[in-house]
């Protein structure tokens, strides 16, 4: 009886030691094991056994983690105030780096993120923040992935979600939208008239070498003003007929 109890005496805190010693990693966590403060091993995912008092474990997450970097004040390089906010997308491939080579992965990578972001744009026209995001996307991610490999973090995209801009700067864009359009109707408009003058200049060389035609044009001419209501109409004459004219009165009054 005395042995029983004495062995249900020992019995108990060995359960209690081997319970207490059992973890149970999911399949998207591993557990960067210390043993007596040294790195030991990453274990997981599964059931894992760490023996209190001489072992330590920390969980880690492999999943991708969604942080949203919070609205950064840059100057672009044309010396224009913007607020930028971004969204960043990124995890964790080396378990023991994350936990051993920086203290907290998740701040560092946000301090790093925004600080990235704001030296970034700050390169860039606000024209090429506006119409380039795609490129300055890029440029933050890779940065980004070069600069938390040490930590075994992988950035795998940034996307930047908003461009605020002040009301001044809203107003001027506007101007300068409407400019570039009356810009470009103006140059239409010029093309056009280039054209026309250049077909005019051609049904001029053609008339000229068929005289015939302008008379047919002066009759076609006359047909569409007669349909017209019009009580005046002028009617152009050609310098040749004007000037036959003119020497016919002159040599009347000279009495030729």
């Amino acid at each position: 009886m005395i042995f029983n109890l004495g062995l249900g005496t020992l019995l108990i805190p060995l359960i209690i030691l081997v319970i207490a010693s059992l973890r149970i990693l999911r399949e998207y966590e591993r557990g960067v094991v210390f043993q007596l403060g040294r790195f030991w091993k990453v274990k997981g995912p599964g059931l894992v056994l760490v023996i209190p008092g001489l072992q330590q474990m920390v969980r880690v997450d492999l999943r991708i983690v969604t942080f949203d970097v919070p609205p950064q004040d840059v100057i672009s390089r044309d010396n224009v105030s913007v607020k930028v906010n971004a969204v960043l997308f990124f995890r964790v491939v080396d378990a023991q780096k994350a936990i051993i080579q920086v203290e907290n992965y998740l701040a560092a990578t946000s301090q790093l993120a925004q600080t990235t972001l704001r030296v970034v744009l700050g390169k860039h026209e606000l024209d090429e923040m506006l119409a380039e995001r795609e490129r300055l996307n890029t440029d933050v991610q890779r940065i980004l992935d070069d600069q938390t490999d040490a930590w075994g973090i992988k950035v795998t995209n940034v996307e930047i979600k908003h461009i605020d801009l002040n009301e001044t700067m809203v107003r001027a864009i506007a101007r300068q939208a409407e400019a570039e359009r009356e810009r470009r109707a103006k140059v239409i408009h010029a093309e056009g008239e280039k054209q026309a003058a250049a077909s005019l200049i051609e049904a001029a060389r053609m008339m000229a070498q068929e005289p015939g035609a302008m008379q047919l044009r002066y009759l076609q001419t006359m047909t569409q003003v007669a349909g017209d209501r019009a009580s005046t109409v002028v009617l152009p004459l050609p310098l040749d007929v004007l000037g036959s004219l003119i020497s016919g009165r002159r040599a009347a009054e000279r009495g030729e």
